[in-house]
Parts: C-alpha cells; sequence; structure tokens
C-alpha cells in the first residue's frame, strides 16, 4: 500500500524524503541526492504507460489514478510516493482511496514563505506573477511552457492537478487514515522533536524501531545546508531551468534564511493573508 509524501510545492517535501530514505533505506543513515530516488513522485508517466500516452491531458489521466495504484499495489508492499496533486475528485475519479492508501504525511509551509521560494523555482518574474498562482484555483503541474520551443520539464512529467495553495491545504487534511501534519517552521525551530514525532508516526505504521541516534544521524545528514552543498557541488535532477536564461535554478535556495518579513512588500502580504486568512489561523500562521 501507498504512503503518500504530500505537499504544495517548495513546502519541504524534499526534506521529508530525504530524512525518510536516510533513515529507512541507506547504510549508516548515508545519504546523496541521487537517494531520492528511493521515494519517486506520483504521477509520473512511469505508472501510466499501460492506459494511455496522453500525458498532458487531465481528463484522461484522472481516469487510471486508481488502476494505476492497484497496479503498483500488486506488489503487495509499502512504498512512499512523493506527491504534489491535491486530493481531489474529478468528475467522480478521485486520486485516492483508502484500498490503495495507508497514509499520508502532509507538509504545509507558511505561504508567504511558499511564495518566494515558487517565484524562484518556476522562474516568476515578479511576486505579483507567484501571487497568483498560489491563489489559482486551476492551477496545474508538468506541462512544458507552450510558447517555447525550450522544454523545462524532465521525461517523466505528467498533468499534476495542484489547485491553490488553500485548497490543497483543505484537500488533504481531511485524510483520516493515518494522517500526520507536520509544518516546515517547526522542522526549522524543533528539528528533533518533529523528527521524532514523525518516527513515532512510521514506527507505529510500519511496525519497526528507531533508535534516537539514528534519528539524529538522519537529521544531520538531511540538514538544508548539507543538500544545499551536494546540488552545489553535483547539481541536482529536480531543479528546474530558469526560462530566462535557460540555467537551472538552484532548487535549495534560501531554506531557513527566507523570512517573509525581510522580503515581501506590505501590499503582497496583505494579499495573502486576507485570501488565505481561515487556512492560516488555523495554522497559527496568523
Amino acid at each position: 500500500m501507498i504512503i503518500w509524501i504530500a505537499s504544495y510545492p517548495k513546502s519541504g517535501n524534499t526534506w521529508i524524503r530525504s530524512f525518510i530514505i536516510s533513515l529507512l533505506y541507506s547504510k549508516n543513515n548515508k545519504f546523496h541526492l541521487n537517494n531520492l530516488e528511493r521515494i519517486e513522485q506520483y504521477p509520473s508517466r512511469k505508472y501510466f504507460r499501460h492506459y494511455t500516452e496522453d500525458y498532458f491531458n487531465l481528463h484522461e489521466i484522472k481516469k487510471f489514478w486508481i488502476s494505476s495504484q492497484d497496479k503498483i499495489n500488486l506488489q503487495k508492499k509499502i512504498t512512499f510516493f512523493k506527491t504534489h496533486n491535491s486530493l481531489c475528485n474529478l468528475d467522480n475519479y478521485y486520486f485516492t482511496n483508502f484500498k490503495n492508501s495507508l497514509g499520508a504525511i502532509y507538509i504545509v509551509r507558511d505561504p508567504r514563505n511558499v511564495i518566494t521560494s515558487v517565484k524562484n523555482h518556476y522562474s516568476y518574474r515578479s511576486y505579483d506573477e507567484a501571487k497568483e498562482f498560489l491563489f489559482d484555483e486551476n492551477a496545474i503541474l508538468g506541462i512544458s511552457d507552450s510558447k517555447s520551443k525550450k522544454k523545462y520539464f524532465n521525461d517523466n512529467e505528467i498533468i499534476t492537478p495542484l489547485s491553490s495553495w488553500k485548497t490543497h491545504y483543505n484537500s488533504w487534511k481531511l485524510f483520516n487514515k493515518n494522517f500526520i501534519l507536520i509544518k516546515y517552521e517547526e522542522l526549522i525551530e524543533n528539528t528533533f522533536f518533529e523528527f521524532k514525532r514523525l518516527c513515532n508516526y512510521l514506527e507505529n505504521i510500519l511496525k519497526i524501531k528507531i533508535s534516537n541516534t539514528q534519528i539524529k544521524k538522519a537529521i544531520d545528514n538531511c540538514s538544508f545546508y548539507s543538500l544545499k552543498n551536494m546540488e552545489e557541488k553535483e547539481g541536482f535532477a529536480e531543479s528546474t531551468f530558469n526560462k530566462g536564461t535557460g540555467i537551472r535554478n538552484k532548487f535549495f535556495n534560501l531554506g531557513p534564511k527566507n523570512d517573509w518579513r525581510q522580503i515581501l512588500d506590505e501590499k503582497i502580504i496583505e494579499q495573502i493573508e486576507k485570501k488565505f486568512k481561515s487556512e492560516m489561523s488555523e495554522l497559527k500562521y496568523l
């Protein structure tokens, strides 16, 4: 069955994946960015090739979410998947179900900090453009830039319904089977405590034991600055290309130094807080 590591883009998904891989799949908790292949992205083309090759047609792809997961689970083992897909229901086609899903780890991040990372990652020219992306109820991922001959996505990309920051969060928070919510800010402020909480979740769901020594080692190996250093030395396949220069954007850009109070102007702050007031209050961001 599947355990989802779900998040809106640029919210800490890669950090959580890195930690879990270091903890569960690496000798002596050692970690390298290439190890991220141990937890793949879903949806991706490889899981839909037997059903359709119309990878950018959402009306086609949605028909095979459940079928493709049924096939994955024929292996009869627990599989972690990264996803940015909203937990949506499109024309009675559900993204997943409890037959296929064992649980969900959802990472959320203050949208006032998400916007800076999104602006860098998707090469938006302004914070207004990045803001519109966060607000867009019809936002999707996985489509090449139709206005350019250049290709900005890898060969495994597939259309992925995202929706707005708030709708994405609201969809996944309703997942009521082995669900854990992790706030990116708490990972920064209370790193060991939050990863310990995640490990308690993993112990219960996987029926394993994890020592504090293992946790500390995995935290050290997968710190933001360790990951950033790896990217600077060897690059990172999940980074995007800058649409203006064609050069890869830094995936691990500001991290803990991303502070909306120092970066955003008052107008953008007010617009985000107004648009997402209910959700931000619920999450104690306001």
